[in-house]
C-alpha cells in the first residue's frame, strides 16, 4: 500500500474555531467547506476538521479517557505557551519543572483535544 496523504481529523461542533486555532498554532492557513475544514502549512494539508454538531469535549487527565493527542516540539516553552493560550488553548497540566532542559505541558484546544507542548 502507498499512502499519498495523511491527516489527522479531529471531530467538532464549532468548525470556525477549531480550524482557525490549529492554523494559527501551526502557521497555517484555513480551507474552509460547508462541514470540513482542512488546515494547510506551507502547502501541504496537515489537518482535517469535520462537523460534529454533538461533540462532546473529552474530560482528560481527570475524566473520561483522552480521545487522541498530539505532541508539539518547540525551542521557548515560555512564548509557545502564551501564543497557544492567546489563540484559545487552555493549559490543562504545568510541567513540573518548566525551566528544564526538558519536559511537557499539557493544553487542550477550543473543542476539548488534549495536546502537549514538548521540549527536547
Amino acid at each position: 500500500m502507498q499512502i499519498k496523504r495523511q491527516i489527522v481529523v479531529f471531530d467538532t461542533a464549532d468548525l470556525a474555531a477549531e480550524s482557525t486555532f490549529w492554523a494559527g498554532l501551526l502557521g497555517g492557513t484555513v480551507e474552509a467547506e460547508d462541514d470540513w475544514h482542512t488546515v494547510y502549512v506551507d502547502g501541504e494539508p496537515r489537518m482535517g476538521f469535520q462537523l460534529a454538531p454533538n461533540h462532546i469535549q473529552p474530560d482528560w487527565p481527570d475524566g473520561q479517557p483522552q480521545q487522541i493527542h498530539l505532541d508539539l516540539y518547540i525551542d521557548d516553552i515560555a512564548t509557545a505557551h502564551d501564543e497557544a493560550i492567546a489563540l484559545g488553548a487552555k493549559l490543562l497540566k504545568p510541567a513540573d519543572d518548566a525551566v528544564s532542559g526538558h519536559g511537557f505541558q499539557v493544553y487542550r484546544d477550543p473543542s476539548g483535544h488534549p495536546f502537549c507542548l514538548c521540549w527536547p
